[in-house]
């Protein structure tokens, strides 16, 4: 009904204009102010609903979830659902245990690996999501949805629901229905206003500005010559002026009103937001507007004006419990909480069910809670279970292993960590003395080559972080960790995504061509082939491959 009245009143000013009695530019200037005006204040209306259906929904948290799970058990089809007419949260608990989100997939794809990529997040949590981040982004930026004041530079859009004709209408420069990245950067390249610029994630605007900078002639050429659009010779200066500063800033050089950037959290993206912010977006604000899973919507991002990361965890659908983490594992006897239930300061474990997949999923992803909204949390995303490297029992976690790689790269002068990936290697070589250690990748800023004290940092850090790590290093058990540096993406080195959520090691891998065995367990990755890249030769041989 909300899209109906939408689209007739987008369509109004059409009608007028053909009547009005004006010349053509007029007429045009008049209807796109016009359209504007009218999107912005059906979204506003849309908006100022949700908001307070979400205020009402979080003061009787309880009642508000138990609704989610009766929306879920309606919707669920088949023998699936033995709980057809009961929403008693109790019996659903005993009826479906917990399952981790490994095993859902495999029992929903049939053994093959699900997609990171193919879910979408369409439902009423995602509407509401997308107008109520629109609504507080207007209140912290006004002037972004002025027209032409935002600009998507990859295909996958960060708003979980986007809506295609009030994103035309409120001025967005970047052409509908586009599929080819290139030309979604070039329209934002055209236009020097832009206040706000979108990306899926921050992993994917990561590779945008390295591809502008690899390729930053081909685009001032492009520019120059008018392809798309009128040719802007001025433009293609100003971008090759630009880029000759230098990585640092580089947005505000090309975009001087530039104030926020717009990417999704769908977590693990912390290394990327921390890259593009001190290094091309430096001095921009980062905005999510949802935190996001592969099941849905999960946080809520009301306040641009608070530090990145901050999501309000609401009780309607899909249905959420919390897991109660102690020293980040998990005690078997330990049930699950609502939302109304949890404590400041705690961690927990997310464990969502949807009407799609009627199962307790335990999703791996961690939060604290730092605040509360009515009666329900707001979190910030820790670190992932399951992400562990162990080759003799050690158990290093993602949150140690990140902590001693940032403390190691510190130490690495001029270096900026954009990415890395992280392996076991359990290969003994007793000609050599190397015994199983892990093998590091990363992709860094800044920094060419890595001598030998700085690739030996990164062991000293880890043992700093990690005690039993540590021990196992001294007594022999262990090789240091192996830190091999790779230069950039290239054509030839596509991403290596990460696997279906959650992930089974780094937030998202660099440019390397690994081949893992897809009968590996989530955060147990086993190498069966790694192949250095062509521009290092050397290490191709001395590692064999």
């Amino acid at each position: 009904m909300l899209l109906l009245l939408l689209s007739l009143l987008l369509l109004l000013p059409l009608a007028v204009l053909l009547w009005w009695p004006r010349s053509r530019d007029a007429r045009w200037s008049w209807l796109v102010c016009l359209q504007h005006r009218v999107a912005w204040g059906v979204l506003r209306w849309a908006a100022a609903w949700q908001q307070k259906r979400l205020a009402q929904s979080t003061l009787h948290a309880g009642q508000s979830q138990q609704q989610a799970l009766r929306r879920c058990l309606q919707g669920a089809q088949g023998p699936r659902c033995p709980l057809r007419g009961s929403t008693d949260i109790s019996t659903f608990r005993n009826h479906f245990p917990l399952t981790k989100a490994s095993q859902a997939q495999e029992e929903e794809s049939g053994g093959q690996p699900l997609s990171p990529t193919s879910n979408r997040y369409h439902g009423e949590a995602s509407l509401q999501a997308t107008l109520l981040g629109l609504a507080a982004l207007n209140k912290a930026f006004p002037e972004m949805l002025a027209p032409g004041g935002t600009a998507r530079v990859t295909t996958s859009s960060p708003w979980p629901y986007p809506l295609p004709w009030p994103w035309h209408a409120l001025g967005q420069v970047s052409p509908t229905g586009a599929k080819d990245p290139r030309v979604l950067l070039l329209e934002a390249l055209r236009s020097p206003g832009l206040q706000a610029l979108e990306a899926g994630t921050a992993a994917e605007l990561l590779d945008v500005f390295l591809d502008l900078e690899a390729h930053g002639e081909e685009l001032a050429e492009a520019i120059a010559a008018g392809s798309p659009g009128a040719p802007l010779p001025r433009r293609a200066a100003e971008l090759r002026e630009a880029l000759e500063q230098g990585t640092r800033g580089l947005a505000l050089r090309l975009w001087p009103k530039l104030q926020v950037v717009v990417t999704l959290d769908a977590g693990g993206q912390a290394e990327a937001v921390a890259a593009l912010g001190a290094l091309w977006c430096q001095g921009l604000t980062f905005f999510s507007p949802a935190y996001a899973a592969s099941g849905g919507v999960l946080g809520l991002s009301l306040w641009p004006e608070q530090p990145h990361g901050l999501y309000l965890l609401s009780p309607g659908a899909p249905f959420i419990e919390l897991l109660p983490l102690k020293e980040g594992t998990w005690e078997e006897a330990t049930p699950t909480v609502l939302l109304a239930e949890a404590q400041k300061g705690k961690e927990y474990e997310l464990v969502l069910t949807n009407d799609a997949s009627l199962t307790r999923c335990r999703l791996g992803d961690v939060v604290q809670v730092v605040s509360v909204y009515n009666q329900c949390p707001v979190v910030k995303f820790i670190c992932r279970l399951g992400q562990t490297l162990s080759v003799r029992g050690e158990d290093t976690g993602e949150d140690v292993f990140s902590e001693a790689l940032g403390r190691a790269v510190g130490q690495w002068p001029g270096a900026k960590l954009l990415d890395h990936g992280w392996v076991e290697s359990r290969i003994l070589d007793s000609s050599e003395g190397s015994a199983p250690h892990y093998e590091v990748f990363v992709a860094l800023k800044g920094l060419r080559n890595l001598s030998e004290e700085n690739r030996d940092k990164l062991d000293h850090c880890l043992q700093e972080t990690s005690i039993r790590y540590k021990y196992l290093r001294f007594r022999g058990s262990m090789g240091p960790a192996q830190v091999h540096l790779f230069q950039g993406q290239t054509p030839a080195a596509p991403r290596l995504e990460p696997p279906a959520h959650p992930g089974g090691h780094g937030s998202s891998s660099p440019c390397w061509q690994c081949l893992f065995s897809s009968a590996c367990a989530p955060g147990r990755l086993e190498v069966l082939e790694v192949q250095a890249p062509k521009s290092d030769p050397q290490l191709a041989q001395s590692r064999g491959w």
